[in-house]
């Protein structure tokens, strides 16, 4: 059911309907629909009730017309003691629906009212409260000396990480973000998307004497193997560079000082702190070269 606001002439037409025909009126009231006692400018009516009010003027307009009149020649005779314009002429009531449905919009009820808490409630929340007080406030009269300051993330454990402490700067792979790994990629996908075009071009014109169908079918075929070919061998080449990554990392790294200074304030002695036996280790072992001062 569709609620509509009562407008001015809505509720002009109702105290018509009312005053022409009150048997008729009582049967605009339906079960289901809002109540039209007190009608007054806001109020909720169906659509239904609109149509059925219609109707009812519409069936007694020669009665509202004749009242129409009668109300007109009474304000045209003159009365005495009265001053013009002392009183408005009265407005025409709505008939059609269109007119009743004239500046009315869709009715949006009320929220309904809050809910009173229950008195049990109420004593559980005071209670509460001053025991929370009374904790806080013997907590500030007798602090515990052996107390520790909370930290944020002992106090909120599952809050987020913040963005600066996300994500480490020494685990970030600059080869994946710098624009040389970018740019290869697309020369990559060129040279690969060329090849194939190449083959298939290749195949189509060196198996000129055969049919248009077996030629298509053939260089496509020669397409597909190459594009094949191309994918199985990046993907090789990708699997190792990955592999001598991991092999790389997994090497252990000795830090080696090749010269050492000692400054005493009016010389300065340099002396060579190589050994010659760090120098027979294994190959796979990284050296960093370092200065210490």
């Amino acid at each position: 059911m569709v609620l509509l606001t009562m407008t001015a002439g809505a509720v002009h037409a109702l105290a018509k309907a009312e005053q022409l025909a009150p048997d008729e009126y009582a049967k605009l009231q339906q079960p289901d629909g809002p109540p039209l006692a007190e009608a007054k400018l806001g109020n909720p009516i169906s659509h239904g009730q609109l149509i059925d009010l219609s109707k009812l003027l519409k069936k007694h307009a020669a009665r509202l017309s004749s009242d129409t009149e009668s109300v007109k020649r009474s304000e045209d005779t003159p009365h005495l003691g009265e001053e013009e314009g002392e009183e408005k002429p009265e407005e025409p009531t709505p008939i059609t629906l269109n007119a009743l449905l004239r500046n009315s919009t869709v009715y949006i009820a009320p929220p309904p009212p809050k809910k009173e808490p229950t008195p049990e409630y109420k004593a559980l929340m005071a209670r509460l409260r001053a025991d929370e007080e009374a904790r806080v406030y013997n907590r500030m009269l007798n602090p515990d000396p052996l107390a520790k300051t909370e930290t944020f993330s002992q106090r909120f454990p599952n809050a987020a990480t913040p963005f600066s402490l996300s994500t480490p700067y020494d685990q970030v792979d600059e080869d994946d973000l710098s624009y040389e790994e970018v740019h290869r990629q697309i020369i990559l996908i060129i040279n690969v998307l060329v090849s194939i075009v190449a083959c298939a071009v290749f195949i189509w014109v060196a198996a000129r004497h055969w049919s248009v169908p077996k030629r298509l079918g053939l260089s496509m075929g020669g397409s597909g193997v190459v594009a094949i070919a191309e994918v199985v061998v990046y993907s090789g080449y990708v699997r190792n560079i990955a592999e001598a990554k991991k092999k790389e990392k997994k090497k252990p790294e000795i830090k080696k000082i090749v010269q050492s200074w000692v400054i005493d304030g009016i010389e300065n002695k340099e002396a060579s702190s190589a050994s010659g036996s760090n120098d027979k280790l294994d190959d796979g072992i990284r050296y960093r070269k370092g200065k210490h001062r």
